[in-house]
């Protein structure tokens, strides 16, 4: 799916701050971003954020990522989740004129793993515990602005040019999943609360540190089976509807606690004739939170 939006929301750079500590806050600032795309959710699969009445003009964020139990017999929870994000913060260059702004462009990309057990609370009611593991990294392709800053202002920028943030993190998530399928309808509601700590490793000296990653999610879609058929496969009505609460480090970071989505699309049945790739769903959503929001199209499928 693709989301867009406008917000203010990246704080722009601080004549105030040495060079070294705004690198550091906007290190923390990436590691945050991380936060976002741990875990499998609708409301930050794709996000995307500009604002150009700041430094900070643009943040793209996607991910892919899904899980499952193994089967009804064997109640083991799998699940994953890769991401790659783009963040184009501004340094103040630390000379006499602070308006030299030195633009960067930092790219990462992170995998998150989970695996977890589902206990029978009732035949629709699992309660689900999953133990989550986490590892990112973080480069910058600012090598072009390195030698000409240096030769300028006198301090390294080491980190700028050839400098790595790597990451890793080790938590857990908390689910409540609900299922209540029928011939005429089908129901499913998820309640999720996740903690990912995230700490550097192996990094450049300057940007070390660490996050909290904290969410809370819900979760709930609905089926229902139409008249229509495409190439003889049933078509169903889809109605989805999601809510983020964003909590720790995390609330606020992007300038909103919440993110809601509330969608609707089709799915083909294909349960029937392929008993692999079960559903694919085309997806319409709107998203919003504080000062944001935005529209994505999404396709998935289920196995």
């Amino acid at each position: 799916m693709i989301y867009g939006a406008t917000h203010t929301c990246l704080a722009s750079a601080q004549t105030a701050l040495s060079f070294t500590e705004d690198l550091q806050k906007k290190a923390n600032s990436m590691m945050l971003i991380m936060g976002y795309s741990l875990t499998p959710d609708v409301t930050t699969g794709s996000l995307s954020i500009t604002d150009k009445s700041t430094n900070n003009p643009a943040l793209k964020m996607i991910s892919f990522g899904g899980g499952d139990r193994i089967s009804e017999q064997v109640p083991l929870y799998l699940e994953g989740t890769v991401a790659i994000n783009r963040y184009d913060p501004s340094f103040n260059a630390g000379t006499a004129d602070s308006s030299t702004l030195l633009p960067v462009r930092w790219n990462s990309i992170s995998g998150t793993g989970g695996i977890g057990w589902d206990f029978n609370v009732t035949k629709e009611f699992r309660f689900r515990p999953i133990f989550n593991v986490t590892l990112g990294h973080l480069e910058s392709d600012a090598s072009i602005f390195n030698r000409a800053l240096e030769d300028r202002t006198g301090k390294n920028l080491d980190f700028l040019n050839r400098g790595r943030l790597n990451v890793y993190g080790a938590g857990g998530s908390l689910m409540l999943d609900y299922e209540n399928y029928k011939p005429e309808r089908e129901i499913d509601f998820e309640a999720r609360f996740t903690y990912i700590p995230l700490n550097s490793f192996d990094s450049s000296a300057a940007v070390r540190g660490h996050s909290d990653s904290q969410s809370f999610s819900l979760w709930s879609r609905s089926r229902t089976p139409t008249s229509m058929r495409f190439f003889d496969i049933p078509i169903r009505h889809v109605l989805e509807l999601a809510h983020t609460q964003f909590l720790g480090d995390m609330r606020g970071s992007l300038g909103f606690n919440s993110l809601t989505s509330v969608g609707t699309g089709i799915e083909l049945d294909r349960r029937e004739s392929d008993p692999i790739l079960t559903r694919i769903r085309l997806m319409f959503r709107f998203q919003f939170g504080q000062n944001v929001q935005g529209t994505s199209i999404g396709i998935a499928a289920s196995f």
